[in-house]
């Protein structure tokens, strides 16, 4: 099975490369990874011990940021090591000053993985949620490295948890990982099913990390001042399907404000956008004090700022229902918004959990978006009750980096309180 992994790494590559003739990000995540090995001999210090953190994308970043950053408060003696599998996350977050070194991973062969650890010498190595990488993993535990998932979640249609012959050779993956940290007793089900009993069950630090948002949010007197008193929606990280069901709503609906901060913030994608709205709307980057009393739509046309926008929000709409998946639902729930997102939520945990809750709410259609936000609106003490619900859960959830910390930190963390 290793020989048809190496192939299938290998047809990927070239996949890669050809794609990135047309396509922008194959065109980063190639070129992101040339010369990496000389790139990063140049910024490893070799007197220095690192910890290494590895996301696919920025929504694993934000899983394991709270730890990051913990870390590097308490413990500043170590260097912090962050690679992204993906452009998405890597291009918004080259230039975070919580890590020493910020770089692509390398491609997953074994001369890849002997070279990289060979070159950093982590002390412990942390991969966030979803990530597994046969020959990096492996090599780990060859190299006796202590391996940690965070805030991981499993589920049976997995392929680990088959009984093909790939499944089994997968489950070997599994079995290098010195703990999983996981974020239900379902997952802890699959991973006792497998013989694994190294896991405990700690949550998801992302419930920390908007925690850590909502305290230190900043303020945008615009966006109070665009509300002017009115109903707001904030809809989140929208994709074409999302905004086609937003935009006839907006069009058809009177009395209510919408912030829409889309995925795709190229200008081509924000024209496209407000051809489609038939009302007053505005660029966020072209707001002025006067102008933005006569819109009914702002568009986000900018990165970095939607976290503290929902708290100006009455309900949020968060986007990706419509294809692989919905985006973060918690940004919003920690503000108290109720939350509304198309069909694809199933593999989110905290989605179902605020569905049965009653503090989200899933549509398939503008007519049921329509519905829902109607129902929502019309009725102070059913939005009262749902904002309600999405603040207790959030509050309810948080604690897992303190718990990961005190499982892995403790002894360097009893002798920083002994040398204070």
């Amino acid at each position: 099975m290793t020989f048809f992994y190496i192939i299938a790494i290998a047809f990927y590559s070239f996949v890669i490369r050809i794609s990135a003739i047309i396509n922008k990000k194959a065109k980063l995540f190639r070129d992101g990874r040339k010369n990496w090995y000389p790139n990063l001999k140049k910024k490893v210090d070799p007197h220095s011990t690192y910890i290494w953190f590895h996301c696919a994308s920025l929504g694993e970043f934000e899983q394991g940021r709270p730890l990051i950053e913990r870390l590097k408060k308490e413990l500043p003696h170590y260097k912090i090591v962050l690679t992204f599998f993906s452009p998405s996350g890597y291009e918004i977050r080259k230039k975070y000053n919580m890590a020493d070194i910020v770089m692509y991973l390398p491609s997953d062969t074994l001369h890849n993985a002997r070279k990289f650890l060979d070159l950093v010498r982590p002390e412990k190595v942390f991969f966030i949620k979803y990530e597994f990488w046969y020959f990096f993993i492996t090599e780990l535990r060859k190299q006796e490295i202590p391996v940690y998932l965070i805030s991981g979640i499993f589920r049976d249609n997995q392929i680990f948890f088959s009984k093909t012959p790939w499944g089994r050779w997968f489950r070997k993956i599994l079995s290098s990982f010195s703990h999983f940290f996981i974020q239900d007793e379902e997952s802890a089900e699959l991973l006792t099913k497998s013989g694994l009993s190294n896991y405990s069950v700690c949550g998801d630090t992302r419930f920390d990390r908007v925690a850590e948002i909502a305290a230190n949010s900043c303020e945008f007197p615009v966006i109070e001042k665009f509300k002017d008193g009115n109903p707001l929606i904030v809809a989140g990280s929208t994709w074409k399907p999302d905004e086609e069901i937003l935009t006839e709503f907006i069009n058809k609906n009177d009395g209510i404000k919408v912030v829409i901060a889309p995925h795709e913030v190229e200008s081509s994608n924000i024209k496209r956008l407000q051809e489609m709205i038939k009302k007053p709307s505005l660029r966020y980057s072209g707001t002025t004090s006067e102008n933005i009393l006569n819109a009914y739509v702002l568009i986000i046309d900018s990165v970095g700022i939607l976290s503290s926008l929902y708290k100006y929000g009455t309900l949020a709409y968060i986007g990706g229902g419509f294809g692989i998946g919905i985006h973060n639902i918690l940004e919003p729930a920690t503000f108290g918004l109720p939350v509304i997102f198309g069909p694809k939520f199933k593999k989110f945990r905290e989605a179902n959990d605020l569905i049965n809750l009653g503090g989200a709410f899933t549509i398939n259609n503008q007519t049921e978006l329509t519905d829902k936000i109607n129902n929502l609106l019309s009725c102070r003490e059913k939005l009262k009750e749902a904002s309600e619900i999405t603040v207790k859960y959030v509050k309810q959830n948080q604690g897992a980096t303190q718990y990961i910390i005190n499982k892995i930190f403790h002894k360097q963390f009893k002798n920083l309180i002994s040398e204070k």
